[in-house]
């Protein structure tokens, strides 16, 4: 009786060629990626930490309007600023308090709120006031003895302005500006502010 012949089964998975191919065009695509993500990372922590500093000045703004009493932001290095607050220049934490509200005025200054600024990104840096006092109305105001340790608020120059950066490359900055009237915003300071950039700075 003949028995037909079944032709041989094709050989399954990648040969040695294919595999060498794919990974050559993965370390390929890989490589171009690289910059572009590095880029991405550092402008998202940039984003970050103005994120956390807007946020803090909102916070400290509102509370000033809505307990009718004068608040104290704050850039500290102290983990628990309410406890122990003392303000410093490109501080890890924000903090903020009321003020009290005369000498020898026996109301105490309540803190409000704390936050993160670089404490997962060190190496970004804030160039700004140490601190700002506002207003039972919001508005930016001068206080020399806001109840901070190594804080005064100053109104001088207007707008209080705080630039975030990373040194580096491709690391794109931010500004934080808070007007004498109280507004808090950011903006990109490699834009100017335009109808086409409304996100760019004055």
């Amino acid at each position: 009786m003949l028995t037909r012949s079944r032709p041989a089964a094709r050989p399954r998975g990648f040969s040695l060629i294919e595999l060498m191919v794919t990974v050559s065009l993965l370390g390929v695509l890989v490589m171009l990626a690289m910059p572009s993500m590095a880029a991405w990372i550092r402008n998202n922590k940039v984003r970050t930490v103005a994120d956390a500093l807007h946020n803090g000045l909102r916070v400290a703004q509102s509370e000033a309007t809505r307990r009718s009493r004068q608040v104290v932001f704050a850039l500290t290095n102290s983990p628990t600023p309410a406890t122990s607050l003392t303000a410093v220049v490109n501080g890890s934490y924000w903090a903020a308090k009321t003020v009290k509200l005369a000498t020898g005025n026996t109301d105490a200054a309540d803190f409000i709120d704390s936050g993160t600024l670089n404490g997962t990104s060190s190496d970004v840096q804030i160039i700004g006031p140490v601190t700002i006092c506002f207003s039972a109305l919001g508005r930016m105001v001068t206080n020399t003895t806001p109840g901070v340790s190594g804080g005064s608020c100053d109104t001088a120059s207007g707008t209080a302005q705080y630039d975030i950066k990373l040194d580096g490359p491709e690391a794109r900055p931010l500004r934080v500006l808070v007007s004498l009237g109280g507004q808090v915003r950011m903006c990109d300071p490699a834009k100017a502010l335009s109808s086409t950039h409304p996100d760019g700075c004055p």
